[in-house]
């Protein structure tokens, strides 16, 4: 294909590179072929598959440009939610499996990695690709990228890319890189097989149901033509689904008589209510490029209350933020400032696990400090709008949005204007960032490390010591275990990382990975609000974590091995870590946060429970010195099965008549008060009750739940609430 482009060109005088648009989504899972996947994600054997993939391209003349997807439409928002439900319950097996077994489970009940997407934009720029992040639907930018400028294909794996009048779709599913070879869907062979012209592929798909008209919305116009067909026996060789795909597309081409007959008026002619027919017009909008006729396309608009935020930022500042989220450098800020809307998909995380946050809830200070820093008025957000959070957490059914209010950012030099931040060229502008990023996570005493430890070091101590602060049951060994990880991290290669051997797995562990990487998306963020401090590069999982190197760091601070054995027996790397690790005791001890030994007994499933291991699984190992993780000492934590009653949704339910705690709560909802502390949340790790400590004495506010329902709100010492989870 490539070279019948470039010959085409040459007898045109119009030659281009041959070039394919690629769905990113759609190729993560074939990317990320890493056997480990559960421990959080090994992140340099995943970068080593890229740099191969992209290569085979590139050795064969081919052009990519990659295509993520930037934001959720609102018209979709229902399908996100029931995908995401779905999600939660495979990962509930997971973490059962983990439980029982002590090893990953197999392929069927694959998850990637935390942020995987996010930061996979950020390793194909650093690979010099070209890669976008769509202010729209993805497909719709995609195939609109393609049709404009000519492109040789679409790869990806929707069916969408058959409806879209675009250019050749091609299958990722199928690719063999090593031959780049693959299945082409011929669009023009595709008609003719159906009976159809390329102009009703779009009220064909809408009657088949996709993401803006569901298949129970039109079962009856299906069930219609079905028995129709069925009752001529057209093709009764056909399968069921073969057959209903024919009966609509015969029933798509009895409505349409003539070619020039428009889509209105076919869309009358049909048994439907007039909401059904405008969601049918809706629904064929959404495949209508530029410059095509049909209806002109329905988007719902970005930024619905686009003038409320420009009371806070300047034109320039949104201007500036559309250009970062569209070259994929703007997260999270482009949502907040542009849409007032942010969503986080599933996170590895064990909703039985009482004494482990999830991870939404964890950094829900951090996000809030960021919306404050984004939108505050001359250091006050009294007024500042309010965030409406999909973020994904046991326990939360996703009827409606979190409402998240910013919370003022109070750096040492005072609150700082955004553009100042972002456009300032003044030698103090440098420090103003890096003190602005550190306050998002109260960790502004590491000002004094920067330029003496590498950057990725720094985000780390502060990313772990933020988690410290946000939760009493971290212990000095989960510490110990983060922190020695990423010291090392930098000697090893890749083929070192992948020959590490776990002879079981921690569930706990597991969830303190994630939470890490979810971490690492959360300073992302915070730099690009603060005007990029650090650079981004420093921000990558790559190199500051790997899943497995974590998980064997982990089960030997937990086992009381040496901090020589857990440095490698580096003792540069010993000094690095004590230094490290001193600071953040220290930064914790300011605030009230006292950092304990809590070693955990760490015992493999029993025997009994062992089963034949599911196919891709890697066959458990026994005898690591004196365990590490999963049991507690009179904490009452078992492993393999249900603990503390049933977990967060159950405490959830149980606390929510906890009138005092709820009032005090709704007090901060209302935006009440006008105290300004600085609070911290730690969930106590016995009883699962969330305290609040300062230099003052403890105060207590509860977890309430709005009329009942089961989720996690988390407020701060009256007015303030604890900041912050894509």
């Amino acid at each position: 294909m490539a070279a019948q482009h470039v010959a085409r060109g040459s007898a045109t005088a119009n030659s281009s590179d041959p070039t394919l648009v690629v769905d990113g989504m759609a190729c993560l899972c074939h990317w990320y072929s890493c056997k480990n996947w559960v421990c959080g994600g090994q992140w340099r054997e995943y970068m080593d598959v890229l740099k191969s993939w992209v290569g085979a391209f590139d050795s064969a003349g081919i052009r990519l440009v990659f295509f993520f997807d930037g934001v959720v439409e609102e018209q979709k928002r229902q399908e996100w939610v029931k995908r995401r439900c779905r999600v939660n319950g495979e990962i509930s097996k997971i973490f059962n499996y983990i439980k029982t077994h002590g090893e990953q489970p197999g392929k069927n009940l694959f998850s990637l990695p935390s942020a995987l997407a996010t930061f996979t934009c950020f390793a194909l720029r650093s690979l010099g690709q070209e890669v976008f992040c769509s202010v729209k639907e993805a497909d719709y930018e995609i195939a609109n990228y393609a049709r404009q400028h000519s492109s040789m294909g679409i790869l990806g794996q929707d069916s969408d890319f058959i409806i879209y009048d675009s250019v050749p779709y091609l299958s990722v599913e199928k690719l063999q890189i090593n031959s780049l070879t693959t299945v082409l869907y011929d669009r023009q062979r595709f008609c003719r097989a159906i009976g159809l012209t390329t102009a009703q592929l779009p009220l064909l798909a809408c009657l088949l149901g996709n993401d803006v008209v569901s298949e129970g919305q039109m079962q009856h116009i299906r069930n219609n033509a079905v028995a129709t067909y069925r009752k001529h026996d057209l093709a009764p060789h056909h399968t069921p689904r073969g057959q209903m795909v024919l009966a609509v597309s015969k029933l798509v081409s009895s409505l349409w008589g003539r070619d020039e007959e428009e889509p209105g008026q076919i869309l009358q002619s049909m048994n439907l209510s007039a909401p059904q027919r405008e969601l049918l017009k809706r629904g064929i909008s959404f495949y209508m490029l530029p410059g095509q006729e049909a209806f002109q396309r329905c988007d719902i608009p970005l930024h619905p209350s686009a003038s409320a935020f420009e009371k806070y930022v300047s034109p320039e500042i949104l201007k500036a933020c559309t250009e970062k989220h569209v070259t994929t450098e703007g997260f999270m800020v482009y949502h907040v400032l542009c849409a007032g809307v942010i969503q986080c998909s599933n996170t590895l995380e064990d909703e039985e696990d009482t004494e482990l946050l999830p991870q939404a809830l964890v950094y829900k200070p951090c996000r809030q400090h960021i919306y404050g820093l984004l939108l505050g008025h001359d250091g006050s957000t009294v007024d500042s709008p309010v965030i409406r959070e999909w973020f994904v957490y046991p326990g939360n059914p996703l009827t409606e949005p979190d409402m998240v209010h910013p919370v003022q950012v109070n750096p040492p030099c005072g609150h700082p204007s955004l553009d100042l931040l972002w456009f300032g060229t003044d030698p103090n502008v440098s420090a103003l960032r890096l003190t602005s990023f550190l306050a998002i996570f109260d960790c502004q005493e590491f000002s004094e490390l920067y330029g003496t430890i590498e950057d990725s070091l720094l985000a780390a101590l502060c990313l772990v010591s933020f988690i410290v602060l946000q939760m009493q049951s971290v212990s000095q060994e989960d510490v110990d275990a983060y922190l020695s990880q990423c010291i090392c991290l930098s000697m090893k290669s890749s083929q070192e990382l992948q020959q590490i051997k776990l002879p079981f797995l921690s569930s706990r562990a597991v969830q303190l990975g994630s939470l890490y990487v979810r971490g690492l998306s959360h300073l992302l963020g915070a730099n690009c609000a603060s005007g990029c401090p650090l650079p981004n590069a420093a921000l990558m999982p790559w190199h500051s974590f790997d899943g497995q190197l974590f998980h064997s760091k982990y089960m030997l601070a937990h086992s009381g091995a040496e901090k020589t054995v857990l440095l490698d027996s580096d003792s540069s790397r010993l000094s690095l870590f004590l230094h490290l690790r001193e600071k953040l005791i220290e930064t914790c001890r300011k605030r009230g946060r006292v950092l304990q030994s809590r070693p955990r007994t760490n015992n493999a499933p029993a025997p009994s429970h062992r089963t034949t291991a599911t196919p891709g699984c890697r066959e458990r190992r026994t005898g690591w010195p004196s365990g590490g993780g999963e049991h507690q000492r009179g904490t009452g934590e078992m492993t393999g099965g249900p603990r503390h009653g049933g977990g967060w949704r159950k405490q959830e339910e149980e606390r929510r008549d906890q009138s005092e705690y709820g009032s005090r709560e709704r007090l901060w909802e209302r935006g009440g008060g006008g105290q300004h502390f600085h609070p911290h949340f730690h969930p106590n790790s016995y009883s699962g009750n969330p305290q609040y400590t300062s230099g003052s004495p403890r105060q207590y506010i509860g977890q309430s739940h709005r009329r009942g329902r089961g989720r996690y709100h988390l407020a701060p010492r009256w007015s303030q609430p604890p900041a912050p989870g894509t």
